[in-house]
């Protein structure tokens, strides 16, 4: 059950992680906002954490639910994963110094990113530990194609935050690439589980 469920739990807590970042960084700079936007300000704040605790609640639910479920319910929790970042970017637009809020964003939500990556690693080599060593070595060279998957999207976007002249759209397009590259190494990861388990 836990390999079949591997790249949903993965995928969802990623997804939490990097809601959790870019409220940090904008609550944290919701002070600077100017006097006259602050109640709007504090409005579109408050509707993201809904957003991230709604998108928390679902994922609670499809734990139990088992992996059909999920299936059905990701394509709903991806189209709510869009919205809260069509939202964050409309707050730092609006509300927000915006070349050093979209920079502070970025970088919260690479490091969350890279976080969760390397816990998916972590949890994948201890659940190796309980295969026979013939079939440990797969999930063991999976989880190394999966830590140099990360090395290499950490350099990414470490040269990216580090450019410190990137754009919006630029930032949020490598997070989007290095997303998909960790939704990718879950994947294989489940599977290099499932056939362990056999």
């Amino acid at each position: 059950m836990q390999s079949r469920m591997y790249p949903y739990l993965n995928w969802a807590k990623e997804r939490l992680d990097e809601m959790d970042a870019a409220l940090a960084s904008l609550e944290a700079k919701q002070r600077d906002v100017q006097t006259d936007a602050r109640v709007r300000a504090s409005q579109m704040l408050a509707n993201l954490r809904e957003k991230r605790q709604h998108f928390q609640d679902t994922i609670r639910k499809q734990v139990d639910a088992g992996e059909s479920a999920w299936g059905s319910a990701k394509e709903k929790l991806e189209s709510d994963w869009s919205a809260f970042e069509a939202q964050v970017k409309q707050y730092v637009e609006l509300f927000a110094n915006q070349a050093e809020q979209q920079h502070e964003t970025f970088r919260l939500q690479a490091d969350a990113q890279l976080k969760s990556w390397r816990a998916a690693a972590d949890r994948l080599i201890s659940d190796a530990k309980e295969f026979a060593a013939e079939r440990r070595s797969e999930v063991e060279a999976t989880v190394r194609r999966m830590n140099a998957d990360a090395t290499e999207a950490e350099e990414k976007l470490r040269k990216l935050s580090h450019a410190g002249t990137q754009s919006w759209s630029a930032m949020m397009a490598a997070l989007t690439e290095t997303r998909a590259a960790f939704d990718r190494a879950n994947q294989a990861a489940a599977e290099a589980l499932k056939r362990a388990a056999r």
